[in-house]
């Protein structure tokens, strides 16, 4: 089969190729599946430079995230030949880009008649990331606030979304005109653009003074810096990831002065210590979907042979909402 293939950490543009690698062969309850469309995701670029939470041992195909059709399975498999499946493969072994994937039952869930393969294969990361981090870790309530970093982004498009489903109002930030129109098209109350207006008196003035009451940061750096500022009384700071490329620190008196939470979420650890919990979040997720509550952004799709093309539209900050590439 052809797959991206990983020989060392470094620049995806300078260590990955694509080349033909053997075709896995399921076992136990795994399928394997004929991978249809690919979602890229941030935290890929990471993997194949090493830096992630977790190394992939070399050589590896990356890939988090993939949907297909089922094409053989192992004797215990609940699938059938044939089934619409969508997969989080995580970071290592055989992994997404490639023509076809290892699907492991505790990951993978039947796609829905009504989704389309380009909403499938974007919709696991995003929307469980962001439902995790609202609903389950910062218990985000109807009537509170709600502040979105780079909210054009995938995780942030899917927060905007499931903010305004769970009643809150949702300021968002981006970087440009086009994503704060983005922000808007997703749902967002209010937007501000963080590179030509410092966001922390806007918050204030749209609030009253009282700053959100939960953030939902995927950027870290410079902007998480500012975040104790326009954080409310007993508010929820929910760290997601740092897409800035810095992880930022604070110091613990400021957590302190105004009774603060300061959370994380990684979110693919649920997979491993409470499964229960993604399979009834992906229910109530596939049901906002049917309602058209929530859908992914997709913002271009490209082929298997341009996908290096896709990584640097995501590392340039060219791109929003998801891409995804066709098999």
């Amino acid at each position: 089969m052809k797959a991206w293939i990983v020989g060392d950490y470094g620049h995806y543009n300078e260590v990955m190729h694509l080349g033909e690698t053997v075709r896995p062969e399921p076992e136990g309850a795994d399928a394997l599946l004929s991978v249809n469309v690919i979602g890229i995701n941030f935290p890929d670029i990471l993997a194949i430079a090493g830096t992630y939470q977790f190394k992939s041992p070399l050589p590896f195909i990356p890939g988090m995230e993939a949907m297909g059709e089922v094409v053989a399975t192992g004797p215990d498999c609940p699938y059938e030949p044939g089934d619409r499946i969508m997969t989080f493969s995580g970071i290592g072994g055989i992994g997404a880009y490639g023509e076809y994937v290892i699907a492991a039952p505790g990951n993978t869930f039947k796609v829905r008649d009504n989704m389309s393969d380009a909403d499938a294969a974007a919709f696991q990361t995003i929307y469980q990331t962001s439902y995790f981090g609202l609903k389950v870790r910062a218990d985000l309530q109807p009537g509170e606030t709600l502040l979105v970093y780079g909210g054009a982004g995938g995780v942030g498009t899917a927060a905007i979304q499931l903010g305004k489903l769970f009643g809150a109002t949702v300021i968002a930030t981006a970087s440009t005109p086009e994503k704060l129109e983005i922000c808007r098209q997703c749902g967002a109350d209010h937007v501000i653009n963080y590179v030509s207006e410092d966001f922390v008196p806007v918050v204030k003035e749209l609030t009253d003074g009282r700053g959100a009451d939960v953030i939902y940061d995927p950027v870290g750096g410079d902007v998480f810096d500012k975040s104790t500022k326009v954080i409310n009384w007993n508010g929820r700071i929910l760290v997601i990831g740092f897409t800035s490329g810095r992880i930022p620190e604070i110091r613990t008196n400021r957590i302190l002065l105004k009774n603060i939470s300061l959370i994380g979420l990684h979110w693919g650890q649920y997979y491993k210590h409470e499964p229960h919990l993604v399979a009834e979040a992906q229910e109530v997720l596939y049901d906002a979907y049917d309602r058209k509550d929530i859908a992914p952004i997709i913002y271009k799709e490209y082929p298997l042979a341009e996908l290096p093309r896709a990584l640097d539209a995501i590392e340039s900050r060219e791109s929003h909402g998801k891409i995804v590439i066709t098999a």
